[in-house]
């Protein structure tokens, strides 16, 4: 087949599929979704071999945790779908739509305070999939991070979400002691022994938890666990960071519930192009925070979808 000879229309229809034409040819790389970025081992040799049967031979990773097949002439692209529905992948992760989830690897670093594949594969499967019909006004990206080291950038997402661990003093059983093996370990010098006592200073603090354990006549102790959720990241030609909701939370269900209603939020309240960044600051991110708080939006959600 000769370059440039796939029509328009045609070449849309497969970029919408997750198929994106290699820029003066008529060849395609094919986004392959990883859920969350963990394949096993069986899958990565699966894509592999599509690799080498439909494509030329190389696979490349994206910002978004997911992998592109390379060099896939138009006409071997519905025998490399079926290849890859053999192992249960598919492409996509395209469109104004929900992406696909970034995640770090959560509890298997050290750390890691929430488990991030597990909360993280469930927003791919309520949301990535089951709301992969839905049009937004713009893409919606999703993070989730284990801790506050921020390795997959959660608060310039959409909605990025961070494993917290918040700690608290028992004044009665703290020493002041001279050498602190508290305030040694804490990264950020976010507490401080004042009047023979330790204080937190909650406004430096980033709930990391590492401070928790290392006094000698356990002082320090966690008061909850739990995750902080960011609105209205956003990177790329114009940055936006995301702003804290204001309370952090203990369920996991209270997470997915806050992460549907913003979908709901900007597919009611956005305009078309604009990012949900935009949208929060358009309405005001105390307007934002207080529908997200509350299930007013959740109680039109059949309303919302069927809405063209």
């Amino acid at each position: 087949m000769s370059a440039l000879t796939v029509s328009a229309e045609d070449e849309k229809k497969l970029k919408g599929q997750g198929f994106l034409n290699n820029k003066g040819t008529d060849n395609f790389s094919a986004r392959v979704i990883t859920i969350n970025g963990k394949v096993t081992a069986e899958q990565m040799r699966h894509v592999a071999e599509a690799a080498e049967k439909f494509g030329n031979g190389i696979v490349t990773f994206t910002t978004r945790l997911t992998m592109e097949v390379q060099g896939i002439p138009y006409e071997n692209i519905e025998d490399f779908k079926a290849f890859l529905a053999e192992k249960g992948m598919t492409t996509g992760g395209t469109g104004k739509k929900v992406r696909p989830v970034v995640s770090c690897k959560g509890t298997t670093c050290h750390f890691g305070l929430i488990d991030t594949f597990d909360l993280s594969e469930e927003i791919h499967h309520r949301f990535y999939e089951g709301y992969r019909s839905v049009v937004l006004p713009h893409k919606f990206k999703i993070a989730v991070g284990g801790c506050p080291n921020n390795c997959v950038k959660p608060d310039l997402n959409d909605i990025g979400i961070i494993g917290q661990c918040v700690p608290t003093v028992d004044k009665e059983k703290c020493r002041g002691c001279k050498k602190c093996a508290v305030m040694a370990a804490c990264p950020v010098h976010a507490n401080a022994v004042t009047d023979g006592k330790m204080e937190f200073d909650r406004e430096r603090c980033k709930q990391c938890g590492r401070c928790v354990g290392k006094c000698y006549f356990d002082a320090v102790t966690v008061e909850k666990r739990g995750y902080k959720v960011y609105v209205g990241g956003r990177w790329g030609k114009d940055v936006a960071q995301g702003r804290a909701l204001g309370r952090i939370f203990t369920e996991k269900e209270e997470v997915l519930a806050i992460v549907e209603k913003a979908i709901l939020l900007f597919r009611e309240q956005g305009k078309d192009g604009e990012r949900f960044s935009q949208t929060v600051e358009r309405i005001g991110f105390e307007n934002v925070e207080a529908q997200l708080f509350g299930d007013e939006i959740l109680s039109r959600k059949k309303q919302i979808l069927s809405d063209n």
